[in-house]
């Protein structure tokens, strides 16, 4: 089934995802997911109704809220496909973080309520009709949401969608919740325990634990989170192959949205080569990294000093030490300027999050290592860049 849909609706998707293929894949399950929560919702509603079960209502709301969240991803994914304007000249790709945070908000919503019903019931519990017809009903709900499961998984992990993810896993959570619901209307039918309204609650905890998680996981990224090591590390690779690439510092990645990623990075190269030589490669690298990645690369370029053995030497020594501190700590864009009395040692250092707040104890511990005691032969002036 999962085949013969994606060969009918997504033409292209067993190729590298493009625009094209992300929207067709992101309409598709949204499709489908309206169509069978809505199939789900209309037979657990009328089950739920006969039988008196606050959980399987419950468990129907559900269902009903998984719909309107099918239909928010769908109008996400048409709304992100929009290109650049004037207004928005980085895209609206962002767009499909805000249907996932609609969606948890949603979630949450329907979650309160029935807690609020089930906790209703718990204090006037009533009993209820346990039949084949219910038991049919919510096994049939499994095995559907199973299968949405893999579907959404599937296109999730293809096309690298962070939405599509989410409605897998919610798939799986319902499954979860469901089986809760079968074991509720066993245990009333064979032991009559009143635990139907426990059992709702359950749910109703469960669904508003899948809305915290997914309002958690589309937050992140609209606040401006770090960018995936995986991204980092490509970019990176890809510069670093180039033979005329000394080294790299002020890696920046920014996220507005799939497909829409722009880094900038400051790429080190020998004094001595011919500054529209090295124009021509960092031209190059920008255009092969958008075509090969996928990414919008803007590199600045950094010439260093290679045949000047003093200042080489320094350099090390001072690497050194700050690496037997913290093997984190990295320099670039060192420079000696002598003084009167003293050499100005002037350079940036990539500092962790971690040890943001020591800068002066870093900065004081290499003066004393670098300095014979009680004489001050250099002085270290460093700028300290967050770590990426």
């Amino acid at each position: 089934m999962t085949n013969l849909l994606l060969k009918r609706f997504v033409p292209g998707f067993d190729g590298t995802p493009d625009s094209r293929v992300r929207t067709a894949a992101g309409t598709l399950s949204g499709g489908v997911g309206i169509c069978a929560n809505a199939l789900l919702f209309l037979g657990k509603i009328l089950v739920g109704i006969f039988s008196g079960s606050v959980s399987i209502t419950a468990d129907a709301m559900n269902n009903l809220s998984d719909a309107s969240g099918s239909i928010l991803t769908m109008v996400g994914f048409r709304l992100a496909e929009k290109p650049a304007d004037a207004h928005h000249p980085y895209g609206h790709a962002r767009f499909e973080y805000l249907s996932g945070l609609a969606v948890a908000v949603m979630i949450m919503l329907i979650g309160f309520e029935l807690a609020r019903t089930s906790v209703e019931k718990i204090l006037h519990p009533v009993p209820v009709a346990f039949s084949g017809v219910t038991a049919a009903v919510l096994m049939a709900s499994i095995g559907v949401k199973l299968w949405l499961f893999a579907f959404n998984r599937k296109l999730g992990n293809h096309i690298h969608s962070t939405a599509l993810l989410a409605a897998a896993a919610d798939s799986r959570n319902d499954c979860i919740a469901t089986l809760a619901v079968l074991a509720a209307g066993v245990v009333e039918s064979v032991f009559d325990l009143r635990v139907d309204g426990i059992m709702g609650l359950a749910v109703a905890v469960f669904i508003l634990y899948s809305g915290w998680q997914l309002a958690r996981e589309t937050i992140s990224p609209l606040l401006g989170e770090g960018a995936d090591p995986e991204l980092r590390q490509k970019i990176v690779d890809y510069v670093q192959e180039h033979p005329k690439v000394l080294g790299y510092h002020d890696l920046m990645v920014h996220d507005y949205g799939p497909g829409r990623q722009y880094a900038s990075l400051h790429v080190e190269m020998d004094s001595r080569e011919e500054p529209l030589a090295c124009h021509d490669v960092i031209d190059a690298l920008e255009r092969e990294c958008l075509l090969s990645h996928g990414i919008h690369l803007v590199i600045h370029y950094d010439p260093v000093v290679t045949d000047d053995p003093l200042l080489t030497a320094m350099k090390e020594r001072v690497a050194r030490l700050l690496c037997s501190r913290d093997p984190r700590l990295r320099i670039h864009d060192f420079r000696m300027i002598p003084g009167k009395s003293h050499m100005n040692l002037v350079f940036d250092a990539a500092l962790p999050p971690d040890l943001q707040g020591q800068e002066e104890a870093i900065r004081s511990g290499l003066e004393a290592a670098l300095n014979p005691e009680d004489q001050r032969q250099y002085h270290v002036r460093i700028t300290f860049d967050t770590a990426q």
